[in-house]
């Protein structure tokens, strides 16, 4: 079996050593996806010296069986459905909409929490790390890569610490690169390579962001990565 990574904060460090390359470079753009994706980038940041921020995202869950996503929203109005689940789940376009409803306020109450109405950053142009904690279907970091593309970034760049190896061919053809520590097979679920998978809390998203950019030293890439 695999190593499991011992939390977020661990994954994130490891990560960093795949991502050196863009260590203190002003043109990058490293963006955090809430809640599970923030410690991650801000380990990535703590190491690599990147500007920030974060893109807020609501998984639309499938009715009866949450976990499942049937689709996602974005900061920015992406809205995305997944045809391959609601192909073999017919659930009532009513449903959807109130479904999307519901998580579009929890979106904006987050967008507001988290980022107290800054403007956006700059991402014309710029090359784009998007963070998460791990991929299991792609559907809510595909709704924020369709937010970005909006931006007109140079390239966008995923970088988790675990991602399903069927979704890694699915995502690669739409970003320029994934980086990525493991590609369990089986997958099952994230939760499964982390030894402690405790719930982001709003308060740990806030007082991460407020933190300041650390002086940078020079990481090491080592032979504890995950790869």
């Amino acid at each position: 079996m695999q190593l499991r990574f011992r939390d977020r904060y661990e994954a994130g460090q490891l990560l960093a050593r795949k991502l050196l390359h863009y260590q203190d470079r002003m043109d990058v753009i490293l963006l955090g996806i809430p809640r599970g994706g923030v410690p991650i980038a801000f380990e990535i940041n703590q190491s690599l010296g990147l500007f920030w921020d974060i893109w807020p995202v609501r998984k639309l869950g499938l009715p009866g069986n949450p976990e499942i996503a049937m689709g996602a929203i974005a900061m920015g109005g992406t809205h995305l459905l997944n045809q391959e689940v609601l192909s073999w789940k017919q659930v009532d376009p009513q449903l959807i909409q109130q479904i999307t409803w519901q998580e579009d306020q929890e979106l904006q109450r987050r967008e507001h929490l988290y980022r107290q109405d800054r403007p956006l950053p700059e991402l014309q142009n710029k090359t784009v790390i998007l963070v998460d904690d791990g991929i299991a279907t792609g559907a809510t970091v595909r709704a924020v890569i369709l937010a970005l593309q909006q931006h007109h970034p140079q390239e966008i760049v995923v970088a988790v610490p675990l991602i399903s190896p069927t979704v890694m061919h699915q995502i690669q053809a739409e970003v320029d690169e994934v980086v990525t520590l493991i590609q369990p097979d089986p997958f099952f679920a994230v939760n499964l390579w982390y030894q402690d998978f405790r719930q982001t809390t709003d308060e740990e998203v806030c007082w991460l962001m407020q933190q300041p950019l650390p002086q940078i030293q020079a990481v090491t890439p080592g032979v504890s990565d995950h790869a």
